[in-house]
């Protein structure tokens, strides 16, 4: 059972692979195998934080953007209203109404964000954190199969399929 608390990783290192995908195929190999896999734990270990700016930010972007969140948000109000609106023939009503309204509060909180931050930062990226390599630990117990077992899978070629 994992420990509730964050705690340091424990374990022997029974391999060490580039990506996290190499740890995961790694571990797969041992499940496949009949290891007890709940004596692993793979640690990405050399972490970082790697922002890939993804465009460049304008005026338009950002209210063409804040404008589109709006409208989603003010339909869905609108439609939430219309559901219990009692009077006959206006259910059109509350919906367009939640549209433009929603539409406004996306432009003004949108270009409020924006102007706020001054052209400090006009462009968008995405975060991520990621590892340099991925250790597999192992319980001592089981350290020596898992170390033996992913000899094997280091000597096979990279393509093969499971065994």
């Amino acid at each position: 059972m994992p420990p509730r608390l964050p705690t340091p990783p424990t374990g022997w290192p029974i391999g060490s692979y580039s990506t996290y995908e190499e740890a995961q195929r790694a571990v797969d190999f041992l499940a496949d195998d009949d290891f007890p896999v709940q004596e692993v734990t793979i640690v990405g270990v050399d972490l970082m934080l790697v922002e890939r700016v993804t465009g460049r930010l304008t005026w338009g972007r950002v209210l063409g953007t804040g404008a589109a969140s709006g409208a989603w948000f003010g339909l869905f109000v609108g439609v939430l209203l219309s559901l219990f609106n009692t009077t006959p023939g206006a259910s059109l009503g509350p919906i367009v109404a939640g549209l433009v309204v929603g539409v406004g509060f996306g432009l003004i909180f949108a270009a409020v964000g924006y102007g706020s931050t001054r052209g400090k930062r006009d462009f968008q990226s995405a975060s991520q954190l990621v590892a340099g390599r991925y250790d597999v630990l192992c319980q001592p117990r089981s350290a020596e199969r898992g170390r033996d077992l992913l000899a094997r899978l280091a000597m096979r070629p990279s393509g093969a399929g499971k065994d």
